[in-house]
């Protein structure tokens, strides 16, 4: 199950660009179709509202690449305080 989230952390990791990608390029060829205020504007909240949304994708793929999901806890005993751990 281990390998299969460091598997899924790649294609996360890919999936974040490609996102960004794509809809950089809808924003363009949509606001060249049909130049105007209200199109620049609803675009410019697309791009700013998932361009966030695309960088978790990268950043929680790294994290599951990393192993920071290997292990699960199911009680909270098992949780690890992380303010009394020295980085």
């Amino acid at each position: 199950m281990n390998a299969l989230k460091k598997y899924l952390g790649l294609v996360w990791i890919v999936l974040g660009p490609l996102a960004i990608h794509y809809l950089l390029q809808t924003a363009s060829s949509e606001i060249a179709k049909k130049p105007g205020n209200d199109t620049m504007i609803q675009w410019g909240v697309f791009i700013t509202v998932f361009y966030p949304i695309a960088i978790g994708f990268i950043l929680f793929g790294l994290y599951a690449l990393e192993g920071n999901y290997d292990h699960i806890p199911e009680k909270s005993a098992e949780l690890v305080d992380y303010e009394s751990k020295p980085l």
